[in-house]
């Protein structure tokens, strides 16, 4: 049974845009129900129809996207949400409420297929306790009771499932290649998300050492001079093929040493100082 998607934005082009790549998912099968311009209308749609995912912007004139989700919290039946948005400074704020997934735009159709494809398997495990039978058949959702954040976190996808790193367990985020390395005590993930928007949604408790690396300062022991084995690959100056022999701060739970970069340099010395 295909899902029945409902697509949120003031942007008609944004929505065209949508519904593009929603021809082109297969797995789920997708059907578009309905198109909204903004979330009042996208209340008012609901109220006499039934969606079972809703592709949601953030910044609409009047009721926002955030502000849509809360409403539908409290409804006895409740779709899936995936926000689709040009401003990933709204994470952390779209999965406090319970945002199955959080794209941003311009959307790739695989990325897009992916978010489906989670919100499929969560209204699967909703089933049981809802009354759906099957996606797309009546019932009713219950509202999903999730304790209110006692701390930041990353979210983060690993292997299907949707995970919530506490800021507190990061020690450092780093890029490599096409793709952001977040780095805990236990193990990494890959995330897609650029270093440089991750930064923005992030604390005061981290501190760039390089132009490919981010380090929560409680993590680091010490800065000293010493060679770092993938240093010659971008240079301590954060430029290729930059010197192999300069500062670097050591990271004890993992026992990692991460160059640092000659324009950080003077940043870095200074929050160790004062930290």
């Amino acid at each position: 049974m295909a899902l029945r998607v409902l697509i949120v934005d003031d942007e008609e082009l944004a929505r065209l845009r949508l519904r593009t790549l929603l021809a082109d998912c297969v797995s789920p099968a997708v059907q578009v129900v309905g198109e909204a311009g903004s979330a009042a209308a996208a209340l008012q749609w609901l109220a006499g129809q039934r969606a079972d995912v809703l592709l949601l912007d953030i910044h609409m004139p009047g009721l926002d996207g955030l502000q849509l989700a809360q409403r539908l919290r409290s409804q006895p039946r409740r779709p899936a949400l995936i926000f689709v948005t040009a401003h990933p400074e709204h994470a952390l704020a779209a999965f406090e409420v319970q945002a199955i997934d959080y794209l941003t735009k311009p959307v790739r159709r695989a990325r897009l297929q992916e978010a489906l494809e989670r919100a499929a398997q969560w209204l699967q495990r909703e089933a049981p306790a809802s009354g759906f039978g099957a996606l797309g058949q009546p019932g009713l959702l219950p509202e999903v009771a999730t304790a209110a954040a006692e701390q930041p976190v990353i979210v983060v996808h690993d292997r299907g499932e949707r995970l919530r790193v506490p800021l507190a367990q990061v020690l450092y985020l780093k890029a490599e290649a096409k793709y952001v390395l977040l780095r805990t005590a236990q193990r990494s993930y890959l995330l897609d998300e650029p270093l440089a928007e991750l930064e923005q949604r992030l604390d005061g408790g981290f501190l760039r050492v390089h132009r490919n690396a981010l380090v929560a300062l409680a993590a680091v022991r010490s800065l000293e001079r010493r060679t770092v084995a993938d240093a010659p690959a971008t240079g301590f100056d954060g430029e290729a093929g930059g010197d192999a022999a300069g500062w670097a701060v050591h990271i004890p739970a993992t026992d990692e040493w991460l160059a640092v970069s000659r324009r950080q340099l003077r940043a870095v010395r200074a929050a160790l100082e004062q930290g």
